[in-house]
Formats: C-alpha cells, sequence, structure tokens
C-alpha cells in the first residue's frame, strides 16, 4: 500500500522530506506534485526503479521518453551536449516554470536512458520536486499521471490518485490539488524553440 504523505509547499515538514528521499535511495516509487500536474517518479540510476516506471505506463524502458527533473540547471551538462549560450539564456529565462525542454543528449546519460539521443529537461516551479532533487543529489525520472476520465486529462485530486495507484507505487506526497495542464513541450535541438505539444508555459 501506498503511504500518504501531506508535504505543503509553504512549510515542507523535514523528516517527512528524509522519507521520500530513503524510498527514493531504495528503489522505490513516488508520486508528487509539481508547477503543473501531479507526476509519478523514481530515482534515475536504479534500472528496477525505471523498468516499473516503464511497466506502470505500459511502454518498454528502451522506447519510454520520461523527463527528467532538475532543480535548477547545474544538472544539464550531466545529460545534454554543450549547449549554445543563446539556447542557455533561452532555458535561463524560462526556467523554473511549466516547461519540458527536449535537448540533445549526450553518452553519459544513465542506463535506463542509454541509445537516447534527446532528453527531457524539466525544472519545476514548485518548492517540492526542487526540495527533493537538492536532499536526494540528482534528478529523479518523471512521467505525468493521466487520467482516465475522457473529459479530463489529467488526475487533480491526490487522494483519488493515491486510490488509484495504491498497489504501484510506495508514496503518494498530498500537497492539495493540482493543475490539470501539463508542461509546454519544446525541442531545441535545432537550437531554435519548436513547440512539440502546448501546455500551461507560454513562450
Amino acid at each position: 500500500m501506498a503511504k500518504i504523505l501531506k508535504i505543503y509547499p509553504d512549510n515542507p515538514q523535514e523528516n517527512l522530506v528524509n522519507e521520500v528521499i530513503k524510498t527514493l535511495k531504495n528503489g522505490g516509487l513516488i508520486i508528487y506534485p509539481s508547477d503543473t500536474i501531479y507526476a509519478l517518479g523514481c530515482n534515475i540510476f536504479d534500472i528496477k526503479a525505471m523498468e516499473k516506471l516503464a511497466q506502470i505506463k505500459k511502454v518498454k524502458l528502451e522506447k519510454s521518453k520520461f523527463s527528467i527533473i532538475c532543480n535548477d540547471l547545474s544538472h544539464l551538462s550531466d545529460f545534454t551536449r554543450p549547449i549554445d549560450t543563446s539556447v542557455f539564456r533561452f532555458l535561463k529565462s524560462h526556467l523554473p516554470g511549466p516547461f519540458t525542454f527536449i535537448l540533445d543528449a549526450n553518452k553519459s546519460l544513465p542506463l535506463a536512458y542509454k541509445n537516447h539521443k534527446t532528453i527531457g529537461i524539466r525544472v519545476p516551479d514548485h518548492p517540492i520536486p526542487q526540495l527533493i532533487v537538492e536532499k536526494l543529489g540528482h534528478p529523479i525520472a518523471s512521467t505525468s499521471i493521466k487520467d482516465d476520465d475522457e473529459i479530463i486529462e489529467y488526475s487533480t485530486d491526490p487522494e483519488l490518485i493515491a486510490e488509484k495507484y495504491d498497489h504501484l507505487v510506495d508514496i503518494v506526497i498530498d500537497s492539495g490539488y493540482g493543475d490539470n495542464i501539463a508542461s509546454t513541450i519544446v525541442d531545441l535541438t535545432s537550437g531554435e524553440p519548436e513547440i512539440i505539444r502546448q501546455g500551461k508555459g507560454i513562450i
């Protein structure tokens, strides 16, 4: 059964955040809030956790397109090829924010991302995922939680999310109602921004 932790952005309790970190380090899966929608996350360096994430999303791990959640741009060089100054300035002007930026991947990606030519980078404008990544010491893999409802595409109620994913994840962070608009996906591999999916973020 998933453990529900009520962690609020204005005053995140350190002991609860530490419990989340311990779970991630032990290969557990979490559901966490962001500046857009609730999402599934795990340790990018734990291949078994990544495989579980892929199973939940019903995709093969090698074909998955899980975003990498960072707390700032300092991790970029760990996962991406060197980027132009103009692209870096563009990223800096839009992050933290509700965007997923597609960049050229380097050859030092974690095992689960092996052979990926591009990678999606997110820096959510939300203190909880930022704090998780900061305390964990490295980014986490992430994918959005979709709703079965035909009208509402994304789940917003953490209690309903916890009920649905009860036996699939280890922790659900309840941070109040989430948004139901996903991030805007922007491809920067050509050097010029190309919107792949219009979401919450406005370019």
